[in-house]
């Protein structure tokens, strides 16, 4: 209580600080180029941008420059840079408005300890063994069919850093068996929030579809026994018996052997699955085969398909053990890939539904510059086509490593995306047409390529998609005044529409059934009045009032269309055009943009409204603003209502139990709200003080806040006192997840009926027979 009492006789004072702060980090960090600060190209990814900004933390910070009356402001300059740069929606925006378009963000304000910044940050940057891995080559690296092993952490968590050194020893020990990587949740949190991940550390094993999370021990030996139970590989024991058809065999399909010749018993071979037939061969126990095949040591050989001992110089002799020397050979020693010219290369599209550079043949663009050249390739690159003939492929941009350019090809083959040209851009189509205009050394257009892949195959014959490479068709580009990276455009006829959301499939998802069912209303100065100031005493409305040349107004759009998705059905959204409307909104008093108001229910005076002064203009903030202005649809449960209503009552109930303290409580509360509307008349919601009913919360197994629990009517006069547990903190899901029990309990209650009648039947059968 006294801490609350001392809290309000300061909030004027802390406000009037903050804001001094806040604006002079504004005009600190204005009209500086974030690149230059810290000494990057705009090529850079997420990791080299973590790299760059520790290196200059580890001598700019305050606490190594205690003499510098200036270190604090130079610091908040470069610290304010990575908080932009590392984030993919700001970065986009920051390249698109510069800090015009940030205004509405407070990154970088506040910055951690210099051992924070030495210890604690970017923990397996520097460790070759693991993989860090970022939203843009994610998806890549764990659908491409190897098994990936990842630990999701988050750089302030001790028990992560508790973990780093096992985890590095577990890397050394599975390196060449399985890949190990790492995800920092700090730097990655849209990444993190996708995958579920909630706590730290988490660790899961990926491999082409299949996901399983660890819950063991954290010892290396724990973590080996469970990684290896996903390695699935095969070692063929040769001998004189099979030796020759199975060489045979595989020679017929193009496939090699990888043989290993023991002639003790520590011979010992690992197999890599799709390159080579791996086998072994005891040569103690087959020695007149080995003889046949010139062995007098323990050695491991490569066959490449066709080859025999005749041939002099057609079989490999590894001498070493090393597993990565071996591969490495192995890979030197295939065959060479077919070279194409332009007319067997248009041959074989005829031929071939799909076809690869570098996979199944290649090009060289020197000899046959002028196929190249049709297709606009100025550097070497790998390329999937599909379908017959040469006009439908896509360019792989991603990074030149084995899994991302295997997860490529299985994702192009699939999907339905194009790489375009002069001569296919769809200037007058009669489709509607998606285009990414993009630079291949831009991340953010990296990360964003697989994500149209996958909407592709969504919208499929609703929708095609198009990639424009602007490094290669700058005239093109600057026809349709492209000036950032990524820019996506919807060409619909004679209606153009860019696409600003999140770098997601589900982004572009939901901007394309804005399109189709719009969920914010454009306002004219007439529907206002009908609409807004003449609305229902039931009804509430906010109000976006923007100039379509403000970068801040540009920036709010995406967040304003998905906050309106969150409320559709409570609150009712729309939008007023002041550039269009300027003499209307200087008489409602609009001075600056982008202008937000709510216009509140249950108001006897309708021209009333509250403005929103927050710091956020994420869809988040706006959506707990907004619901804080709704009267409540959940109610407070005291431990008498939790017996008497829930436990012993006849509805559905779903109960938050939180604490007051708890951040993660305060996010999750107007989510609960919402949900509390979406099931009304149907499942009751109720929320439970854990800090003020601790004993309640003990006896219902509550272990951690908030924690969502369904306590369904069975039909029993008394219930579980623990529920049956909810592992989501979204509306929409968790709605779902209800309805789904709903329907369960339903049909449970349908199939009950037959059972009893059933039963009845048999006994009078009984009785009367």
């Amino acid at each position: 209580m006294e801490m609350s009492q001392n809290h309000r006789r300061t909030s004027r004072t802390s406000f009037l600080f903050a804001f001094i702060a806040a604006w002079l980090f504004l005009t600190i960090s204005s009209d500086e180029d974030y690149y230059k600060l810290l000494g990057i190209s705009k090529e850079a990814g997420t990791r080299e941008i973590r790299q760059a900004f520790k290196k200059l933390a580890l001598t700019m910070h305050p606490d190594k420059n205690p003499n510098d009356a200036t270190a604090h402001e130079k610091f908040l300059k470069i610290n304010r840079a990575y908080e932009v740069l590392k984030d993919e929606d700001l970065r986009k925006k920051y390249d698109k408005y510069g800090e015009k378009g940030l205004q509405d963000e407070q990154q970088g304000g506040r910055y951690e300890s210099w051992n924070y910044y030495r210890y604690d940050f970017g923990i397996y940057d520097e460790d070759a063994e693991i993989t860090t891995l970022d939203r843009g080559d994610f998806d890549a690296a764990v659908n491409s069919g190897e098994v990936w092993f990842v630990n999701f952490y988050f750089p302030r968590c001790s028990h992560c850093h508790d973990l780093a050194p096992t985890w590095r020893e577990f890397a050394k020990e599975m390196d060449g068996v399985i890949r190990i990587g790492a995800v920092n949740c700090g730097d990655n949190g849209m990444l993190c929030r996708s995958k579920g991940i909630n706590s730290y550390p988490s660790l899961y094993v990926f491999r082409a579809g299949m996901v399983r999370k660890y819950y063991g021990d954290r010892t290396k030996s724990s973590l080996t026994t469970f990684a290896m139970q996903f390695v699935k590989s095969k070692v063929t024991e040769l001998w004189q018996g099979n030796v020759f058809s199975e060489i045979d065999r595989a020679f017929a399909e193009r496939i090699g052997w990888l043989i290993n010749f023991c002639t003790d018993t520590g011979g010992e071979t690992s197999s890599k699955d799709g390159l080579v037939n791996v086998g072994w061969m005891d040569c103690s126990k087959q020695a007149d085969l080995c003889d046949s095949f010139e062995i007098t040591t323990s050695t491991t050989a490569v066959f490449p398909p066709g080859s025999s001992l005749a041939q002099k110089g057609s079989v490999l002799f590894i001498q070493s053990l090393d597993t990565k020397e071996i591969y490495a050979q192995v890979l030197q020693h295939l065959p060479d890939l077919e070279i194409l010219t332009k007319s067997s290369f248009e041959v074989r599209l005829q031929i071939n539904c799909v076809y690869l550079f570098a996979q199944v043949g290649k090009v060289d663009c020197i000899t046959d510059s002028e196929l190249c050249a049709s297709l606009y390739i100025q550097k070497p690159c790998v390329a999937v086509f599909k379908g017959v003939g040469i006009h439908d492929f896509e360019i792989h941009h991603g990074k030149d490593v084995l899994y991302n350019v295997a997860a490529f090809a299985k994702e192009s083959v699939n999907a339905h995306v194009t790489t375009l040209r002069p001569e296919n851009f769809p200037s007058h189509e009669k489709e509607p047409w998606l285009v990414d205009f993009f630079a291949p050394w831009c991340p953010p257009c990296r990360a964003l390529l697989p994500e149209l892949r996958k909407a592709s195959i969504q919208l499929f014959g609703q929708l095609k998609f198009g990639t424009l490479d602007c490094t290669v068709h700058e005239t093109l580009c600057n026809m349709h005044n492209i000036h950032a990276y990524p820019t996506t455009v919807i060409f619909n006829k004679s209606s153009i529409h860019e696409y600003e959301g999140h770098h997601s499939a589900d982004g572009i998802l939901e901007f394309i059934e804005d399109l189709v069912n719009p969920v914010v209303v454009t306002l004219t100065p007439e529907s206002f009045q009908e609409l807004v100031k003449r609305r229902k005493s039931s009804e509430t409305w906010m109000v976006d009032f923007y100039a379509p040349w403000c970068g801040p107004c540009q920036a709010l759009l995406p967040e304003w269309r998905r906050m309106a998705r969150m409320l559709s059905g409570i609150v009712n959204v729309g939008t007023v055009d002041c550039q269009k409307h300027h003499s209307f909104c200087q008489g409602e008093d609009v001075r600056a943009y982008p202008e937000i108001r709510l216009f509140p229910q249950n108001s006897n005076r309708r021209e009333q409204y509250q403005s929103y002064n927050g710091w956020h203009r994420d869809a988040f903030s706006l959506k707990a603003w907004a619901l804080s202005s709704l009267p409540r649809a959940s109610v407070d449960l005291s431990p008498e209502d939790f017996k008497r209503k829930v436990l012993g009552g006849k509805d559905h109930w779903v109960l938050d139990f939180y604490a007051p303290w708890c951040g993660p409580c305060q996010q999750f509360a107007p989510e609960f709200e919402v949900l509390a509307r979406m099931m009304k008349g149907t499942v009751r919601a109720g929320k439970v003080d854990c800090q003020a009913h601790h004993q309640t919360c003990q006896s219902a197994g509550i272990k951690a806040y908030p924690s969502v629990r369904f306590y369904p009517h069975l039909g029993t006069t008394r219930r579980d006192q623990g529920g049956e547990h909810i592992n989501s903190r979204d509306a929409t899901v968790i709605a779902d997840i209800l309805r789904q029990r709903l329907q369960q309990l339903a049909l449970q209650g349908k199939s009950s009926k037959p059972k009893v009648k059933h039963y009845c039947e048999t006994v009078c059968n009984i009785l009367f027979s």
